[in-house]
């Protein structure tokens, strides 16, 4: 068996996909295991991409499908969470919008970030290092910080956290760990992002985030395809089983191989 084909099998992507049928799997799954954990519903962190509108999306219907099943009202709480002014967060609302969230929160993560931060600071300051963080570090800062915001609110309401990632982060290992990563339950774990795309025309996401450049969102004008040197589409058909670019397969395999503590478990001895 070739790495390809190991990366495959490991994530489990599909060379080709039947949309109704993964949206159909997809709800029953967030169904079931709503039921199972005896929660009230679901909560899902909307950044204004289109991993998390589809997400949404099928998160509402897993919870308006419940509702009317068991005769009690389940819930999907979409969390907005800017740092500072967030320039497209008319897209998060867009989303909440095309999917009828009753539930909105927006919680603006800045002050706590940049505390956070100040700290880290003082810290590295004491042993002699004064150096403001990297942008790397405090983005990773951002993303677990909204982590810790979500958990709270969901502890306090009796939701799960749903996740966005999927296979075309995974194999990049393009989450940050104990950040977005960390979540109960990823609906869209074995799509690549060509697929994601796919379940979102079918599903309703707005124009405007379906033509819109992929990013975290953690520093101005950041997108997953610059920062990673691969683009989408060469992810999508390498993880397809299909044949890219000899360079870029091996980068896509070094970079696989190098972010493999990100998808194991914690090691222990």
């Amino acid at each position: 068996m070739s790495l390809q084909e190991e990366i495959i099998a490991t994530l489990g992507v599909k060379p080709q996909i039947d949309v109704e049928e993964e949206i159909r799997k997809r709800v029953d799954f967030l169904k079931s295991y709503m039921v199972n954990a005896g929660v009230n519903g679901l909560l899902i962190a909307i950044s204004g991409g289109i991993d998390s509108a589809v997400a949404a999306g099928l998160c509402k219907q897993a919870t308006d499908e419940l509702t009317e099943e068991k005769g009690k009202e389940y819930i999907t709480l979409g969390v907005f969470q800017p740092y500072g002014k967030q320039k497209d967060i008319s897209d998060s609302y867009a989303t909440a919008e095309a999917f009828q969230l009753k539930y909105k929160i927006e919680t603006n993560i800045e002050e706590a970030v940049n505390e956070i931060a100040l700290e880290a600071e003082h810290g590295l300051k004491s042993i002699g290092r004064s150096q403001h963080l990297s942008k790397g570090g405090k983005g990773n800062v951002m993303a677990r910080t909204r982590m810790v915001m979500q958990y709270a609110l969901a502890f306090e309401l009796n939701l799960l956290v749903v996740g966005t990632d999927h296979a075309s982060e995974a194999v990049t290992g393009f989450f940050t760990k104990w950040g977005d990563g960390a979540v109960d339950l990823t609906p869209l774990s074995t799509l690549n992002k060509r697929q994601v795309r796919q379940l979102a025309a079918k599903l309703g996401v707005p124009k405007s985030i379906l033509d819109k450049a992929p990013s975290a969102g953690l520093w101005a004008d950041q997108t997953d395809e610059g920062e990673l040197g691969i683009t989408y589409e060469d992810n999508s058909s390498y993880l397809e089983g299909k044949e890219i670019d000899p360079a870029v397969k091996e980068k896509l395999e070094s970079i696989y191989k190098r972010t493999s503590h990100k998808r194991n478990d914690i090691p222990g001895i």
